[in-house]
């Protein structure tokens, strides 16, 4: 292990400090890395120009790392993680240190455009995506609620109108996983292309129950995409993109922390659950482009539902399950007019690019959760089972947002931005907790509130030259207010949190464009901080309350180089130091100056890919991946938590013109970890329940292109 990781630490310098090998006078100029498009900012822009800290993961780093789901491509961010179970529906994306629950995230996913409002529907399947985007940095001047820490920005490869072409993958693998995943596009007549991809996924479970002998944590999935392409002329185009997905996956791999750590992937119980996701997604986005303005449109579509069944006490013991339903209905509308792409305004020596909008959304939740407990659980008196529906819960929300943000610059040096949103917003809730039989009256809460905010925004960029570019920021970021579906009496509502993000950084190219590299420092400022906190009263039951305030420090540096043709080098490191401020109480007990949960103090990845010709139509292939993490901690107290640990992933194959294959490895040493673990008083042994993090994976793909 030391060895590899001194080998990417070489890499990493070779591609820092140019050496001989991209000095020599013999290197064809045509090795270039490719310029990064990003649609951060709502439109095209190279990455360099954008006043903020993107990482671009393209379709074919999706390809070459085998990434399957959008959490699989977070290793390439620097500070960024997911705290995510093996149940699909439940992954919530942290940047520098600031994270919240499934339904209020403070990392807003973007599919095709459209926010994803609640987590839940998140984290899918790859299918046909062009890139995935890791924006951090609060992003509500541009994108409003729930992008204080910064968006992740999902894209969809737009089919292609000159001639049909398509994929196809197959891998096999460890503990019994088959996937198939295919996608074609092509046009249809001159002024329409469509395209049609589908996918279809089946795993074992890891963890192994000892009671029954099963294993618990399987996967079986069923997804697909469809899309239209409409281009009746030049300036107008039309796109329809309709995605779904089944999830018909096992329990949670759940079990006390202290034994789950002694006995990596097995726990015992004596009942067996289940983790159900289904989500539609229909999105349809209109462009225009004319003389002195353009226009977009773009309307999203989602209704997604959950069921799930889990053994809540994680034990031998026959004493309590629940059952849990959930179903979302989502509508967003958004209209934006901006100054034509590559066309700003001429004012003078300077020029000023535009773009102002206005957003609608509505949102419609529900909830139906019920603990069942045996006799005596809840009380040494109840000699009878007792059913909690905790909670039965109707929350609908609705907002609209006015937007506008401009950057001149001067001299094609000096860009000078600036941005500001306005965004209303009301919520509407009936929360229920009942008994049955009733042994304690019945809790209803009828209540309404709204929500105003305003996100101001500030950048200043410097190009000494077109290979380097300075930028300063300062955003205010918020995360909208609410009501907790089920929270101790009194805690059912919670208001907004903000923060003051300021960040400095440096985005330059080298070496004759052989070598990227970017660095960042950023100070974040936070108050009212929203924080998920457990209930005392009701196991695994988690609400939202404002606890207080937090600071983060850190820096990020990134890396990618192409010494030669058939190398690629890349590296991401990141460094935080989050903690909670002076007077900061959860649930009544002070954590001033105590860590933020599931803020590594560092994260970092180096890895490289290189390619030879075997013959004149194949060539060969290898990819290594180191992923180092920082210790953590689980909960706000700090006291309990996971040590630093390593993950080193390797890839290997051969490519013709039309198929390839390849051997693949991940966890390669079968690193034992467990990224997520939560507070679980009273059923636990040790205080705390958790799950293994992904073991040795291995297998080989196939796949074929035409």
């Amino acid at each position: 292990m030391a060895g590899m990781l001194r080998s990417a630490l070489a890499l990493l310098l070779l591609a820092l400090f140019p050496t001989a090998s991209f000095a020599q006078s013999n290197q064809s100029p045509a090795i270039v890395l490719p310029t990064v498009i990003v649609t951060a900012e709502r439109e095209a822009a190279d990455v360099k120009d954008v006043p903020a800290s993107v990482t671009a993961v393209s379709a074919q780093t999706i390809n070459d790392a085998g990434l399957r789901a959008i959490t699989d491509a977070a290793i390439f961010a620097p500070n960024t993680i997911f705290t995510e179970f093996t149940a699909r529906k439940v992954s919530n994306a942290r940047f520098r240190g600031i994270g919240s629950s499934p339904a209020n995230p403070a990392i807003t996913t973007y599919l095709d455009g459209v926010p994803q409002l609640n987590s839940n529907t998140s984290n899918i399947e790859l299918l046909d995506v062009a890139q995935i985007e890791f924006v951090r940095g609060p992003q509500s001047p541009l994108f409003g609620r729930n992008t204080l820490g910064g968006i992740v920005n999902v894209t969809t490869a737009r089919p292609s109108m000159s001639e049909w072409h398509g994929s196809a993958i197959v891998p096999f693998g460890s503990s019994g996983l088959w996937d198939a995943r295919g996608q074609a596009s092509g046009p249809v007549g001159d002024k329409v292309a469509i395209g049609l991809a589908a996918g279809r996924q089946q795993r074992n479970g890891y963890t192994t129950n000892a009671v029954t002998g099963n294993d618990l944590d399987f996967r079986d999935g069923t997804f697909a995409k469809a899309q239209a392409l409409f281009v009746p002329n030049a300036n107008w185009e039309g796109r329809v993109i309709y995605a779904y997905e089944r999830n018909r996956d096992g329990d949670y791999a759940l079990g006390d922390l202290s034994a789950i750590r002694l006995t990596p992937f097995r726990v015992a119980r004596d009942y067996e659950g289940f983790t159900n996701r289904d989500i539609n997604n229909l999105t349809v986005n209109l462009r225009g482009t004319g003389q002195n303005v353009a226009i977009e449109s773009t309307t999203g579509l989602i209704k997604w539902k959950t069921v799930d069944s889990t053994d809540l006490d994680y034990s031998p013991l026959p004493l309590a399950t629940r059952n849990n339903a959930e179903n979302d209905r989502q509508f967003t509308q958004a209209i934006r007019l901006a100054s034509p792409q590559n066309a700003p305004l001429a004012i003078g020596a300077a020029t000023l690019k535009w773009q102002a909008g206005i957003e609608y959304f509505n949102q419609a939740y529900n909830q139906n959760a019920v603990n069942v407990f045996s006799a005596f659980v809840l009380n040494p008196q109840l000699g009878f089972p007792v059913s909690m529906r905790s909670p039965e819960a109707s929350i609908d929300n609705s907002g609209a947002a006015l937007f506008g943000r401009a950057t001149m610059t001067f001299s094609d040096k000096v860009d000078v931005t600036g941005g500001l949103r306005f965004d209303h917003e009301s919520s509407n809730a009936r929360l229920n907790t009942s008994f049955s039989p009733a042994i304690a009256p019945a809790s209803v809460v009828a209540a309404a509130r709204s929500f105003n905010d305003i996100s101001p925004q500030v950048a200043f960029g410097f190009r000494a030259n077109p290979q380097n570019t300075i930028y300063v920021s300062a955003s205010r970021g918020y995360k909208a207010g609410g009501f907790n579906p089920a929270a101790l009496p009194g805690s059912e509502a919670y208001g907004e949190e903000h923060a003051w993000h300021v960040e400095g950084g440096v985005k330059s190219t080298l070496a004759g464009g052989r070598v990227a590299a970017n660095a960042a420092v950023f100070m974040i400022d936070w108050d009212d901080l929203q924080l998920n906190v457990p209930n005392p009263f009701v196991p695994g039951q988690f609400y939202i309350a404002n606890v207080g305030g937090a600071k983060s420090r850190g820096v990020e540096f990134d890396v990618t180089a192409r010494p030669a043709q058939s190398l690629d080098l890349f590296a991401a490191v990141g460094f935080t130091n989050a903690k909670f401020a002076a007077g900061t109480f959860a649930n009544g007990v002070a954590v001033d100056d105590n860590d933020l949960p599931y803020t590594p103090d560092y994260t970092a990845t180096f890895g490289g890919q290189m390619t030879r010709a075997i013959n004149s139509a194949i060539s060969g292939f290898a990819r290594a991946e180191v992923v180092l993490s920082g210790a953590f901690s689980y909960d706000e107290a700090n006291s309990e938590g996971q040590d630093a640990y390593t993950l080193v992933n390797l890839r290997a194959g051969a490519r013709a013109r039309r198929l390839f294959g390849e051997v693949w490895v991940r966890n390669a040493f079968d690193t034992r970890y467990v990224p997520i673990a939560i507070p679980y008083p009273g059923f636990a042994p040790s205080g705390f329940i958790g799950e293994n993090g992904r073991p040795r994976t291995f297998g080989i793909t196939i796949g074929t292109t035409f």
